[in-house]
């Protein structure tokens, strides 16, 4: 059993970064790492997420704003957050999905993300 470990949410002005970073309990090797969020009364969406070789998707409108990375040899896998607005207040969520049957997926508790003046 993985656990999935999120860190660095919190309140911040619009316009304003932050970085969050998820630590897994083991190899990451086998799976694809994410991040998803959601917002109060919304369905939870994908944010960003990263293959073991790097390759990152994003949702599209979050393009540009922010950037998944991971570093397999820490197990780790960050999200760099910048020109936060309003709506971009959510929890966030750390995700791994395996990529080698059976297919195991993996969520963290969330860390909350606010965004206001």
């Amino acid at each position: 059993q993985v656990q999935l470990v999120e860190s660095g949410g919190g309140m911040v002005q619009p316009g304003g970064s932050l970085r969050l970073s998820c630590a897994a309990s083991g190899s990451m090797s086998s799976f694809r790492m994410g991040w998803y969020r959601q917002a109060p009364g919304q369905q939870r969406e994908v944010v960003a997420t990263v293959t073991s070789g790097g390759l990152t998707n994003y949702q599209e409108s979050l393009r540009g704003r922010f950037t998944g990375s991971r570093h397999n040899g820490r197990n780790t896998n960050d999200l760099e957050m910048n020109n936060l607005q309003p709506e971009d207040t959510a929890i966030y969520y750390c995700t791994a999905r395996g990529v080698v049957a059976p297919v195991l997926n993996y969520w963290g508790q969330g860390t909350k993300v606010a965004v206001s003046s």
